[in-house]
């Protein structure tokens, strides 16, 4: 019992030690026409998302939380600005 709560609690501040991090999909796809539909924000481009939405009586609208980044780009290998 003592190592499986060490484990959890070890799993939990690990978890905690991560860093936050925007999503780099730019646009999303609301299924449903705002009807209580779904939400799908895996999207480069806005061709993408009109192609997922076309028949489904959906719409494409820009992702909230796109933070500019490339998709697969890993935080630490982006170039620092100097202040």
């Amino acid at each position: 019992m003592r190592r499986m709560i060490w484990f959890v609690a070890a799993a939990l501040g690990a978890s905690l030690c991560t860093p936050v991090q925007a999503d780099p999909y730019r646009w999303c796809a609301e299924y449903g026409g705002g009807r209580g539909g779904g939400t799908n924000c895996y999207f480069v481009t806005i061709e993408q998302c009109r192609a997922a939405v076309s028949g489904n009586g959906g719409f494409c609208r820009a992702n909230g939380f796109y933070d500019g980044r490339p998709v697969g780009t890993r935080e630490d290998s982006l170039p620092r600005r100097r202040s």
